[in-house]
């Protein structure tokens, strides 16, 4: 499918937007930012689905290469504390086109109910607050939110999430456009990594053998020819996480987080094969996205857009990959969480330069960011920061001293030092881990009496922030503040 512009006149007129967009007074176009004598930038804003922050050579991961994704750190700065709102692809996305907690934007308030996005939300939304500072909007790929694509503020110009998508965005790229552009490109991989636990299970459900079958693996992946099992995963398959084992003092509430049976039946029944196989194929599906990424960025440099366009990369969250024996995401663990974050302007952004200090929230920083360097106001009400001046290598004047994270039942807390997770239901309810220690959070030391004092200043930091955020839920997570005995 073929991009196709579609002007802004022709688009309000058919109402997509919603009254409560279209309530919204045109903006005046703000002046360009501040770089130099360049003209507003167009934005490329590029989302991957359930890749985790090490999942790139860059980040120093050899079992994988991903160009692509490491030019742009080459060219801009990348962002090594940079958390999802929530581990789940509906939730997250939405904060990340809304810029509030998915609590805050009625993800879920009763047992897991969605509902639709809250209109009072739209037009603040990110392409609707980049059309009404005259830029084209256009978004491809893979939605799943709770609001439609046009009610966000974009025209949709491929449903496709592979190859389709990557020709459409970089046919987009080699159009004249009268106005900047804010491009959105959605892509599916490497989510498809999800099919071989449910694969697996689904095959001991039928009575057949639950292992990795390597001739059924995901995303049409197959073992290099000649590869013979067992010695492929020996000698070709990245090893065990140091953190395989399942945490000691885990809170039993990790297994109502996400309850479906495959979860449980991996971490089971799984050998150490089958998991070195599901890294193997973690790996070559991230890398079949960065080359499907390539395609755009060469289209972005051939037309002559790489000094006049922001890049922003990113993911709507990781992916355990036998991290504690488990795959998939939802588990506010660390490898979960954390998702790749690469902000790229050539001659704007510091080449090369890796933020290991700030806490990043994507899905409440990445609205504020882009109208920084796009010169637009950022909407009101929303707690985000812009991480320009990060990215330019110049120190804000305050930053956030903690970071907040949500799951559907749970929320955590990340310190510098520590992260405090609590859990709706459970007689264990809590876990403290120290991450300068422990980074594997394997340790939890919510009931050690020499961790008291860090556990209860956690709680009442959560709370604080919780409220602050118009957690609806937020007395569900509630713990009274007694001293542990």
């Amino acid at each position: 499918m073929r991009s196709q512009g579609i002007s802004r006149r022709a688009f309000l007129q058919k109402g997509a937007l919603g009254a409560a967009a279209l309530a919204l007074p045109a903006a005046v176009w703000p002046a360009a930012p501040d770089a130099g004598s360049r003209r507003r930038p167009n934005v490329l804003f590029i989302l991957t689905d359930q890749q985790r922050a090490d999942m790139l050579s860059c980040a120093g991961n050899p079992y994988l290469k991903t160009p692509a994704m490491d030019s742009l750190a080459e060219n801009g700065a990348r962002f090594e504390l940079a958390y999802c709102a929530h581990p789940l692809c509906i939730p997250s996305r939405t904060s990340m086109l809304t810029g509030v907690m998915p609590s805050r934007a009625e993800w879920e308030i009763k047992e897991g109910k969605r509902r639709n996005t809250p209109a009072d939300l739209l037009p603040g939304s990110l392409g609707v607050v980049f059309r009404n500072a005259g830029y084209e909007t256009a978004y491809g790929g893979k939605t799943h939110i709770p609001m439609t694509i046009e009610q966000a503020g974009f025209d949709y110009i491929s449903k496709d999430t592979r190859s389709e998508l990557a020709q459409t965005c970089a046919d987009f790229l080699r159009q004249k456009h009268e106005r900047p552009f804010l491009l959105a490109a959605s892509f599916i991989n490497p989510h498809d990594i999800c099919s071989m636990a449910i694969t697996a299970c689904k095959r001991a459900q039928n009575g057949e053998s639950g292992a990795v079958d390597p001739k059924s693996l995901p995303g049409g992946l197959q073992l290099p020819e000649g590869a013979t099992w067992p010695a492929f995963v020996e000698e070709q398959c990245p090893p065990l996480p140091a953190n395989f084992e399942i945490p000691k003092g885990e809170p039993e509430s990790v297994r109502e987080v996400d309850p479906r049976p495959f979860r449980f039946f991996v971490r089971e029944h799984w050998t150490e094969s089958d998991w070195r196989l599901h890294r193997w194929a973690y790996c070559r599906l991230t890398e079949k996205v960065d080359s499907e990424i390539g395609v755009v960025l060469q289209a972005l440099r051939a037309a002559g857009l790489e000094e006049d366009t922001l890049v922003v990369f990113s993911s709507d969250h990781g992916d355990l990959d036998a991290s504690h024996r488990l795959e998939h995401k939802s588990v506010l663990y660390e490898e979960a969480m954390r998702v790749p974050f690469l902000v790229s302007w050539k001659g704007v952004t510091r080449p090369g330069l890796v933020d290991n200090e700030h806490f990043v929230s994507t899905g409440l920083d990445l609205i504020p960011t882009l109208c920084d360097f796009a010169g637009i106001p950022a909407p009101e009400g929303r707690a985000g920061r812009s991480v320009r001046p990060l990215a330019e290598g110049r120190r804000p004047d305050s930053w956030r001293e903690n970071l907040v994270a949500e799951s559907r039942h749970s929320r955590a807390l990340r310190t510098v030092r520590y992260k405090y997770t609590v859990y709706d239901a459970g007689e264990a309810r809590e876990a403290l881990v120290d991450l300068r220690d422990d980074p594997g959070e394997m340790r939890n030391l919510a009931r050690d009496p020499n961790s008291s004092s860090v556990l209860e200043s956690h709680r009442a930091s959560l709370r604080r922030a919780m409220e602050e955020s118009d957690d609806p839920l937020a007395d569900q997570f509630a713990i009274r503040l007694e001293k542990t005995k």
